[in-house]
């Protein structure tokens, strides 16, 4: 019984010592996808959902069997052209850039992720000046709000990090 109890706590204990740890560093080769709306107008915000949903769902395709960075990267390069042709069916004026992009500190249902320079395809419509989305496209795994009619990935994706550091 006493093992029993000792167990429960050392478990309860490494949750919450685990919960408290709010700051997650993407691995260094995570790839990201960032997409900025032209204005925070509803309208480009769903623009925006239209393009990130197309654009990852394209990638995610591509990508199901790859295990590699290296592989990764060269298959978005060699697909830039058809995500190009993706986004212009929804926005005429858009600025695409893949390889290193600065990311702003993003807060994601309490856990912190740190800004700073990451490998990601950026995508900006428009004038780039509503909010913006991004997740990890490799390994394809989005994060989405609870408000989506989309899955939460937040355990899995904390999962999927640990063996990929």
């Amino acid at each position: 019984m006493k093992k029993i109890v000792f167990l429960l706590f050392l478990i309860s204990f490494l949750v919450l010592s685990f919960s408290n740890n709010k700051n997650l560093v993407i691995p260094h080769n995570a790839i990201r996808i960032r997409v900025i709306a032209n204005s925070n107008d509803v309208e480009d915000q769903r623009i925006k959902i239209n393009v990130k949903n197309d654009v990852t769902s394209f990638l995610e395709k591509k990508l199901s069997d790859i295990n590699s960075y290296n592989e990764a990267s060269g298959i978005i390069r060699n697909n830039l052209n058809d995500i190009n042709d993706i986004v212009k069916q929804y926005e005429s004026t858009y600025d695409i850039s893949y390889g290193k992009n600065y990311f702003p500190k993003k807060v994601y249902k309490g856990i912190k992720f740190n800004e700073g320079e990451y490998n990601s395809i950026v995508i900006k419509l428009g004038e780039a000046k509503g909010n913006n989305l991004w997740c990890v496209i490799f390994p394809p795994l989005c994060l989405v709000d609870e408000n989506t009619e989309e899955k939460d990935y937040q355990f899995y994706f904390l999962n999927l990090l640990k063996k990929i550091k």
